[in-house]
This record gives structure tokens, C-alpha cells and sequence, in this order.
């Protein structure tokens, strides 16, 4: 049939064409808005330098989360958690963000909201090597998903 060989000759759509559903762990409108960024040639070249790049970020911060943690420097671990926090806004990275939120709060000798002092560095402490746990899984998750939707899996 002369119409089939020339349907597989054409391009099929991509995953990074569209951008997916990812639910609470992505803000979609603030990430639409770096694929944004990308020229119109669909390799999203741009984006995807964006997006490895925090997570290489990332990696490298949760190494020096554990050492501070090891360390119980509190001071470190809230500015880490800043740190981290604000790139993962950047990107739209929603549980990420508020994870990190959550560490910077009681590295500060805060509660989960950081409005209440908590003045037991072992209590924070705890609360935060809790929280890495679970940031880091959420970064997997995501990462995972990212990569997936760059075509790097």
C-alpha cells in the first residue's frame, strides 16, 4: 500500500513534545514556562540543560545534607535546604520545594511551618534526616519522570 511506507517515514510524536501529567510533584505552568524557553526545533536542548543541571544540583546537595547531618550543623542544613528549595521552585518541582522548605525551617530550630521555636538541636535533627529520606525519594520519582520525558532513561 503506497500510503503505509510513507506514514512510517514520518515522525512519531515524541514524550518531550507534550508535556505530561505529574500531579503534585510538578507545577506545570511553572515548568511549561522553561519548555517555553526551548527553540522550535523539539530537541528542548535548552530545557533539558535546565533540568540535568539541577540534577547534578541536587545529587551534590544531598551528599552535603548527610555529611551536615552527620555533622548536626543545623545553620548548614537550613541553608542547604534554602538552596535546594529555591532551584527546585525554579523549576516547578512542587514536593521537592516543600520538603526542602521543611529542612531550612528546622535547621533553623523552627517547626515544620517555621513560625514555632524549637530549641532541641536533637529534635530537629531527627526531623530532618526524616524529611531527607523522604526528599530524596521524591527526587527520584521526579527525576525518573524527567528523564523519561527527556528521553534519557
Amino acid at each position: 500500500m503506497p500510503g503505509a511506507s510513507r506514514q512510517s517515514d514520518e515522525p512519531s510524536v515524541r514524550s518531550e513534545d507534550k508535556m505530561p501529567e505529574y500531579g503534585e510533584n510538578i507545577d506545570a505552568a511553572t515548568f511549561e514556562q522553561i519548555l517555553e524557553m526551548d527553540d522550535d526545533d523539539g530537541t528542548r536542548e535548552f530545557s533539558k540543560g535546565i533540568v540535568f543541571g539541577f540534577f547534578e544540583q541536587a545529587e551534590s546537595t544531598f551528599v552535603n545534607m548527610h555529611k551536615n547531618l552527620d555533622a548536626g550543623d543545623l545553620a548548614e542544613l537550613s541553608s542547604l535546604g534554602h538552596f535546594l528549595k529555591g532551584s527546585s521552585a525554579t523549576l516547578g518541582l512542587t514536593k521537592v520545594k516543600d520538603s526542602c522548605e521543611k529542612i531550612q525551617h528546622y535547621g533553623s530550630n523552627k517547626d515544620v511551618t517555621g513560625t514555632i521555636d524549637e530549641p532541641d538541636d536533637k529534635v530537629c535533627l531527627s526531623r530532618i534526616k526524616d524529611t531527607l529520606r523522604e526528599v530524596e525519594k521524591e527526587y527520584k520519582e521526579i527525576e525518573r519522570s524527567l528523564k523519561e520525558f527527556y528521553g534519557a532513561t
